[in-house]
């Protein structure tokens, strides 16, 4: 089990994911709203306009259109009109069991969230750097493949008893295989990397890391995630 120092370089919170939305994703959108011409908008005004065209629905009906764009072949017509109306009151990218669209219902509802003036749930996430540096060169080689499990089994370590990573994770984190941690980390960059550390760039929902920020430099060991065995 390769060990660790865990330096956490940065924190910061962010209220909308970094690149989540294309110039390209907003002329989708405003070609399902048919909105004459898209294609004619300056790029810098296409946000503001996607987000006035959505305006011009219901609430509910924006948040369909906008779950149906980007969950085209994972809900049906019966699931986006529930969640739609979910999604008023709701912290889909929290409170819904499917860890899979997390991403997703976050990058609907920050898109809402600013187009209709605080009337969807505010979006919360977290971006930080860490650095890693392993006590043995060789241990670098557990982020080689599937990065997202070792890592969060460092990180877990630097956040209290009570973090509801720690909580509902535990056995995952205790053991070499934890699927769910690719839905869990949203975006992951790898930075810096020299002959015994590696840095990384994170960023996740504030509901599972947000603890992380209270991280001072620390030990941690961690292990290597399994591939998933595929049913023959």
């Amino acid at each position: 089990m390769p060990d660790f120092t865990v330096e956490r370089l940065s924190f910061n919170s962010l209220s909308e994911l970094p690149n989540s939305w294309t110039n390209q994703d907003y002329l989708a959108l405003l070609s399902l709203l048919n909105f004459d011409s898209p294609e004619a908008i300056e790029p810098a005004e296409l946000k503001a306009m996607c987000q006035m065209a959505l305006t011009d629905l219901e609430p509910t009906e924006a948040a369909e259109l906008v779950l149906g764009y980007l969950f085209p072949d994972d809900l049906n017509a019966g699931q986006i009109q529930n969640l739609a109306h979910n999604m008023l009151t709701e912290k889909l990218w929290e409170e819904n069991p499917e860890l899979e669209h997390h991403q997703g219902f976050f990058k609907a509802t920050q898109l809402l969230y600013e187009a209709y003036n605080g009337k969807f749930p505010r979006a919360e996430a977290v971006q930080f750097q860490v650095q890693l540096t392993a006590a043995d060169p060789a241990g670098l080689a557990i982020f080689d493949t599937l990065p997202e499990a070792p890592l969060l089994r460092l990180l877990a370590q630097g956040m209290p008893d009570n973090a509801l990573l720690k909580r509902l994770f535990s056995e995952q984190l205790a053991g070499t295989r934890f699927p769910e941690a690719q839905h869990i980390i949203w975006q992951l960059q790898p930075g810096a990397r020299t002959e015994n550390a590696i840095s990384f760039d994170v960023v996740s929902s504030a509901y599972w890391l947000d603890d992380f920020k209270y991280a001072d430099t620390y030990q941690a060991a961690t292990e290597a995630e399994e591939p998933a065995v595929e049913a023959e």
